[in-house]
Order: C-alpha cells, then sequence, then structure tokens
C-alpha cells in the first residue's frame, strides 16, 4: 500500500519556498535561515525538506544535523526514513546517527551527532565540515550561548566553542527552536541582535538571513498541535528551615496557591514535589490516563488486554532522580505485578536501558507510562502521550513550553482531531500559573475554570533528608483540583477543517538500526563458523579462535572493522561468509605476533579429531 500524502505546514511551506528560491539562484544572498517554531509544530521536517531540496539542486553535498541529546538522534534518522514524506517530497536520502568515529556519513548523505560529541571530538567533525559542502543543522539552538568572557568552565560554553567553527565553515545553515530565549537571559550563539525598549532581541531583518516563524495559534489554526486542558491542583506544605548548628524551626503549612511568588513559593513547592501531594497530583494524572484508555478500548470495541497504538500514554516529569524512582515505585504499587513490569518505564540518566525505555515508550503499544527527569523533556516525538504529570520545580517557560508539547502532538491512530487534547496536571502554584497566563495570552484565549473540589488527602510525613535548599520537607496534602482548557481564540476556531488519517504503515528503519542488525548478523555468522571449527580441529594454546576469525574477515574487507563498515559493506560481508570458510583464510594472519596459532602452524601439523 503506497504512503499516503501528508500536507506541508504553513512554516514547512515557507522554508520550502526559501530553499527553492536558494536553488534557482533568485536567494544568494542567504546563508542562514532561522525557524522559530512553537514546540510540538513539526520543525523535525525542516531539515529534510532543506536537505531535499539544497542536494537536489547541487548547492550542499552532506546534511549534518547536531541534536542536543542522544536520545533525539534515533528521532532525526527516522524524519528522513519516514516512507508517507519521502513520497510527498520525492527524496530518498538517508542519514545516520553517528558517533564519533572516522567516516560518521558511511556513503548516506549525511549524519546526525550531538552537542557533547562535537564537543568532544571537534577536529573530526570540521575536517567532515571542510571536506564537502554541508548543510548545518543546528536544533534547539537556544542551547547555545554566546561566546563570553569567563565561559570556560561551562558545559553550555564549550558546546558553542565547538559548534562555532563548524557554523563558520557550512555551506548553509538552518537553525531550529521551539523558543528564542534562554532560561539565564543570554544571547544565543550566531544569531544576529538588535536593542529594542533597552533590551537585545534577535533581528529577524539581519542581512542574509531568512527568518521562519509558526505561533501556538497558527498552529492550533492547521491543528497541528492540540489544544491544552490544565489540571491545576492545589495543596499545603510544611518544612523545617534554618541551619544545622541554630537549630531549625518548623515552617507553615503554606498553600502552593498563595497570593503571587513570595518566599515560601519555592520551599513550599519543593516540599510538595517530595512528599504526599506528589502522590496525590501522581494517583489524578494516573486515573485520569488509566479512564482515558478505558474510553478509548471501549470506542473501538477493544478488550482489556489488547496491545494498539493511540490509547494516550502518561509521561510523568520529575523533579530529581529520586524522586522519579519514588514515583515509578508508587506507580507500580497501583498496578498488579504482572501488568506493572509491562506497562510502566523509568528513564534517567542513572539507568542502563534508558534509551530502550524511551525508544519503546515512542515505538510500542506499550509500556503506557514513563517516568523521567529531564531526558524527555525536549524533542521527544511520542504523539500517544495525552496526559503530562508536571512535578518538576523548574519555573522557566522555555522548559514548561518543551514539557506541555510532550502532549500537544496530534496522534494520527487516536481517532479524530476533535476528540483529542492535551492534559496537563501541575501545582497550583502562582509561578506556573504566570506561565499559563501567557499561554492563553498568545493565544487569544481565556480559560474556563471548571471547580471539581476533591477530599483532602491525608499527610504523609516522610524522614526527614537534609536538602542543599536549606529546608527539610516534613509533610504536604493535596487541597482541590480545578481545570482550565486553553482552546483557540475566534480567529483561530474560524479556520477550515482539514481531515488526518491514521496510517497502518511500518515504522521506518533508520540506517543506524539497520547498521546494528547487519553487524550482528555477521559476528553470528563468524562465531558460528569458529563453533563449527573448534568442534572438529584439536589445537592448544593461541587466541581464541573467534578473535581469529574476526581478523580474517577484517582484513579480507580492506583491513576495516565491523564498527566503521557501511551498509553496503557489510551486506557484502554476510554475502561473503554465505559462500566461503575463513578458516581457508587463515593464512592472512602469517607473521602477525598477535595470533600465537599461526597459519603455518595450521597447516603444517593441524590434527583433526577423529571421526
Amino acid at each position: 500500500m503506497s504512503a499516503p500524502s501528508r500536507p506541508l505546514r504553513s512554516h514547512q511551506r515557507s522554508l520550502s519556498e526559501i530553499v527553492a528560491s536558494l536553488a534557482r539562484g533568485e536567494a544568494s544572498g542567504i546563508a542562514d535561515i532561522l525557524a522559530a517554531v512553537t514546540p510540538g509544530g513539526g520543525k523535525s521536517l525542516l531539515p529534510v525538506i532543506a536537505a531535499a531540496r539544497l542536494i537536489a539542486a547541487g548547492l550542499v553535498d552532506r546534511v549534518v544535523w547536531v541534536v542536543p541529546r542522544d536520545s533525539l538522534r534515533l528521532q532525526a534518522e527516522e524524519a528522513f526514513a519516514d516512507p508517507a514524506w519521502r513520497a510527498a517530497l520525492g527524496h530518498a536520502l538517508s542519514v545516520r546517527a553517528a558517533d564519533n568515529a572516522p567516516d560518521p556519513s558511511r556513503g548516506l548523505a549525511g549524519y546526525v551527532t550531538t552537542y557533547q560529541a562535537v564537543a568532544a571530538a571537534p577536529a573530526l567533525h570540521l575536517a567532515e565540515m571542510r571536506r564537502h559542502r554541508t548543510l548545518l543543522v543546528v536544533d534547539e539552538v537556544h542551547h547555545l550561548p554566546a561566546i563570553a568572557d569567563g565561559d570556560a568552565g561551562s558545559e553550555a560554553a564549550a558546546w558553542s566553542q565547538a559548534l562555532l567553527p563548524l557554523f563558520r565553515e557550512a555551506r548553509l545553515r538552518l537553525l531550529l527552536s521551539g523558543t528564542l530565549e534562554r532560561a539565564d537571559g543570554r544571547r544565543i550563539l550566531w544569531l544576529p541582535y538588535r536593542t529594542e525598549n533597552g533590551s537585545a532581541v534577535p533581528d529577524i531583518e539581519a542581512p542574509g538571513w531568512a527568518v521562519i516563524g509558526y505561533s501556538r495559534a497558527e498552529a492550533l489554526a492547521e491543528k497541528a498541535v492540540l489544544p491544552v486542558n490544565f489540571g491545576a491542583l492545589d495543596g499545603e506544605a510544611s518544612w523545617l528551615e534554618g541551619g544545622r548548628t541554630s537549630g531549625q524551626a518548623r515552617v507553615g503549612p503554606h498553600r502552593l496557591s498563595g497570593p503571587g511568588p513570595s518566599a515560601t513559593t519555592r520551599p513550599a513547592l519543593f516540599t510538595a514535589l517530595r512528599t504526599g501531594f506528589a502522590r496525590d497530583l501522581l494517583r489524578e494524572a494516573f486515573f485520569a490516563t488509566r479512564r482515558l484508555r478505558a474510553e478509548r478500548r471501549r470506542k473501538r470495541g477493544l478488550s482489556a488486554t489488547e496491545a494498539v497504538r493511540g490509547l494516550g500514554k502518561l509521561l510523568v516529569v520529575a523533579p530529581d532522580q529520586a524522586s522519579a524512582q519514588s514515583y515509578h515505585a508508587m506507580i507500580q504499587a497501583w498496578m498488579p505485578e504482572e501488568q506493572a513490569r509491562r506497562d510502566v518505564r523509568i528513564a534517567t540518566s542513572a539507568e542502563a536501558d534508558a534509551h530502550a525505555a524511551l525508544a519503546a515508550f515512542r515505538l510500542t503499544p506499550e509500556p503506557a507510562v514513563l517516568v523521567t527527569v529531564a531526558m524527555a523533556y525536549e524533542g521527544l516525538d511520542a504523539p500517544e502521550v495525552a496526559v503530562v504529570a508536571a512535578l518538576t520545580h523548574i519555573r522557566s517557560r522555555p522548559w514548561l513550553e518543551q514539557m506541555i508539547a510532550r502532549a500537544t502532538r496530534v496522534d494520527p491512530h487516536a481517532g479524530d482531531y476533535a476528540d483529542q487534547h492535551a492534559l496537563v496536571f501541575h501545582p497550583d502554584d502562582p509561578l506556573f500559573a504566570r506561565f499559563r497566563a501567557r499561554i492563553e495570552t498568545e493565544q487569544a484565549t481565556a480559560t474556563r475554570p471548571r471547580k471539581r473540589p476533591t477530599g483532602a488527602a491525608s499527610p504523609e510525613p516522610r524522614p526527614p533528608a537534609q536538602t542543599d535548599d536549606g529546608i527539610v520537607p516534613l509533610e504536604s496534602n493535596a487541597l482541590g483540583l480545578r481545570y482550565a482548557m486553553l482552546r483557540p481564540g475566534p480567529s483561530v476556531a474560524m479556520a477550515r477543517e482539514e481531515a488526518r488519517q491514521a496510517t497502518d504503515e511500518p515504522a521506518p528503519v533508520p540506517p543506524s538500526r539497520i547498521e546494528r542488525a547487519l553487524r550482528a548478523r555477521v559476528a553470528a555468522m563468524v562465531t558460528a563458523q569458529a563453533v563449527e571449527d573448534e568442534a572438529e580441529l584439536r589445537r592448544t594454546g593461541g587466541t581464541p579462535l573467534p578473535h581469529r576469525y574476526n581478523a580474517v574477515l577484517k582484513r579480507l574487507f580492506g583491513n576495516k572493522s565491523r564498527a566503521a563498515m557501511t551498509v553496503e559493506e557489510l551486506e557484502s560481508a554476510l554475502s561473503w561468509l554465505e559462500r566461503n570458510r575463513l578458516q581457508d583464510h587463515l593464512h592472512l594472519l602469517e607473521g602477525d605476533s598477535r595470533y600465537a596459532w599461526s597459519a603455518r602452524r595450521r597447516w603444517a601439523g593441524m590434527e583433526r579429531r577423529p571421526g
């Protein structure tokens, strides 16, 4: 079945027009394209559009896409591999998720790497940029601060120092961001600025720049993102305050929704996220997700055990790793043991299988719950997320924008657009309320609060533990939950309906996953031959036979290790192994002191076992 066509959004059409002008030679003065796209608005397709058009026109040879975290590399590969967009854009390009090994593109149209990888091996990536005319794509460019004196010890500054030569060397640059501001107020690397009302703001009219904007209101009008329903949970908290030497005094209880930000707002929030209030908010989010999944199963006539896409998932954002572990255990305790193992995952830097947990959460019907800290904040493309439990202390607008955007992606498997919305549960503190007010203003909307009082939960004392904030959380409890729906304003409500189709097409297989599968098959075939030959040959001492056979295969293929082979080379190695025996080529190791059981010894007197 052919992939269905997909319409381009307004910002995607704008980029397509810009690169078409570049291809025709009508916009030769443009070297930088800045796309400021509301989180969840679909900016991951922009590098595909740009690379497809610019490579076809011969303006660039390759694309290098730099992302802020390792978990986003696979998503970048998938954007190029998506069959529907390949058909819609008429391209056949592939990129691979690369580490810092030589030849990161491996014969493909480019590669995806991370800020951290570039900072660890800047010379390698700069050499690649100099070797080919390159389209440099920098995702979430606001992570890179403008370089200033005194930045030597900062990780972000190290990223900027390493990436700046790549900016200068690139033929063209495409810079992507969900927000054009940094939490620390500093300027963003490479962006032009001008002074407006005494403040520095990005200069969208700077020479050589093309700027594409895509606001939340525009995304709602085009049904590219979902409206948000906020569930604000109020509560009160108590804590100990004071130094160890002078003794500590009990403070509170204080309401989270006190009148405006005050000296007690952050300590109250800090306490609430680590005591009984967190359990109460988590319970609201968990049971809301369970009700949503049950309702969608009922509408589709599914049984309670069928694993299908589009039922809705829960993302839990914790304030720290210890809290994430606690939340994970809470949720598992609310489910039967077998279901808990299947449905709940945790992804933090302390978990060895964090990337696997993220991939499973994104790409498979189960698990349905993911607990994380910051790994899934930014750029996580998981349209099935319908509910977010915002148990984070962070209150900067860029971070909160990214967090709620995890639930505003339209899920093609969940039915009509009109039947979907994002549900975000959060503490009802003044700082979050201020953020929400800005969202309302941008959307030209009004909230429609619907009070739904809930019984006060019992306090849950925790063992005192001194914190870096100088306070000891004691207890907290929830008092009441109220909902506020942010919907499109009048201009958005009059926008034309646009049909969306759910697709049953298989998930694209990105190049790095193909490489891993081929390497595993080659390793299995080498090991199989070694096991078979070990059973026939009598020998003593020397290095293990699989190690020798791997060395033989490496010599047969230009002294190139499997880790450095392209997909085509790996397929050639598999084909060769299907037709040949490695034991017949051990003479290639002759004279190599690393292999004590030399080819000469093998041919001179190797005895075969009788029978």
